[in-house]
């Protein structure tokens, strides 16, 4: 039986996960896979903290060379999280050949290249299945499963927290700040959150996502962003009115050699089959030339479910007879700087006559086909009503333009939300 020796970089939730499921399941593992682990270094910030699980004190260091300068460690195990030093160590790893392991999403996004070249040229491994959706195998199905398809689009709720707060709000009509504040106690948002409600942690997952998919770099600078911090009660009602959910979503496509990839609110039909991804569950669902249409559902984060990825990818690199790196070239992407989607406008606005008639005709001067209207009382100041348009599917830059051209004496816009999958 092979037996391969593994270094850990840092050892907080996630990597004591890995290290428990390693000690409570490794001999079945070892059993049904023929390969065996044997950790010999684990690099952490303070070896006297107690831990969730109970290591052996010996395996501990505060020294990154004890792990990166071990000729006998073949597989360095990245828990640390954040851009750095995770990505400078899983560098120098890589460069040393030994095979890195990781779920660091932020550090692989914004160092994809300098990291994947760091693998390629000294042989290295590269496994990264945990960085997206924990244990969602979808960054292996992109890599090994559907190579024989051209990736025409994805949308994809990759983001457990804010897809758990859109829930809350839809099911309860809560307001966004009271659902947050349960998830913070809940421990499924940080104290901070501004990663996960600002759409940061998705517009990351979803650069590598779209690199995969379409086979070059999708820089996550490029990745068009927008949180969910302000969405309203009032927006998550009307939307289901027109039968419609909403959900922060991670949308890739490409059209006509460009590529577009975005992050921001969206309502979907109920009848979509994301509209019943509901908690702090992830799927992406993809469209392939030859495959179809396709949904990947699951648990996309936790100590648990990212461990098995991880434990997963340890397994694989183990028993590789030859690393694959991904199949991503080295022509530059030309991102695209307009989409087209039907969109959902809510405004407040005077109610008298020839307000909407006047609303409707800066849409059309701007070519914005309106489907469907409906008013509401209920706005913010005497004599005001709401507005709610859903477009027909047009140009994202159109709808703006009219909308930075609407008279504030007549109406003001409150929120602008695009809907896919339509």
């Amino acid at each position: 039986m092979k037996r391969t020796a593994i270094g850990f970089l840092g050892c907080g939730n996630i990597g004591c996960g890995v290290y428990r499921l390693l000690e409570t399941h490794g001999e079945t593992m070892a059993q049904n896979e023929g390969v065996a682990f044997d950790i010999r270094r684990i690099l952490v910030r303070s070896p006297g903290k107690k831990r969730s699980w109970d290591i052996p004190a010996h395996l501990l260091t505060d020294r990154a060379e004890d792990v990166l300068d071990d000729p006998q460690i073949e597989i360095v195990m990245e828990f640390m999280g954040g851009e750095e030093p995770a990505a400078s160590y899983m560098i120098e790893a890589l460069r040393r050949g030994k095979t890195v392991v990781t779920a660091n999403k932020m550090a692989l996004a914004a160092h994809w290249e300098e990291i994947v070249r760091a693998a390629r040229e000294h042989g290295a491994g590269l496994y990264y299945e945990a960085s997206v959706c924990g244990a969602i195998p979808i960054i292996r199905a992109l890599n090994e499963s559907l190579q024989a398809n051209r990736i025409t689009s994805m949308m994809g709720i990759i983001n457990g927290t804010t897809n758990y707060i859109l829930t809350r709000m839809r099911e309860e009509g809560a307001a966004y700040s009271d659902v947050l504040a349960d998830a913070q106690r809940l421990g499924l948002a940080e104290p901070d959150p501004t990663a996960d409600v600002e759409g940061y942690d998705a517009a990351y997952k979803l650069s590598i996502l779209a690199t995969l998919a379409f086979h070059r770099h999708v820089p996550v600078e490029s990745v068009y962003r927008e949180g969910i911090t302000k969405i309203t009660p009032q927006d998550v009602q009307y939307g289901r009115e027109f039968g419609l959910t909403l959900k922060l979503l991670a949308v890739a496509r490409e059209v006509d050699g460009r590529v577009e990839a975005r992050v921001h609110p969206a309502f979907v039909p109920d009848s979509h089959p994301l509209a019943g991804v509901g908690g702090a569950f992830n799927a992406v669902y993809l469209n392939g030339h030859a495959c179809g249409e396709m949904m990947f559902y699951g648990r996309g984060a936790g100590d648990m479910p990212t461990a098995s990825a991880l434990v997963s990818d340890m397994i694989k690199a183990a028993k590789a007879k030859r690393h694959m790196l991904p199949a991503v070239g080295d022509a530059r992407c030309e991102m695209a700087e307009d989409w087209a989607c039907v969109h959902f406008v809510r405004m407040q606005a005077k109610d008298e006559p020839g307000v909407l008639a006047q609303v409707a005709g800066l849409f059309a001067r701007h070519g914005v086909s309106i489907a469907s209207v409906a008013q509401k009382a209920g706005g913010d100041r005497p004599g005001a009503v709401q507005m709610i348009f859903l477009t027909h599917g047009g140009s994202e830059q159109a709808v703006r333009r009219a909308l930075c051209e609407l008279n504030h004496d007549i109406a003001s816009v409150c929120s602008m939300i695009r809907v896919e999958g339509v």
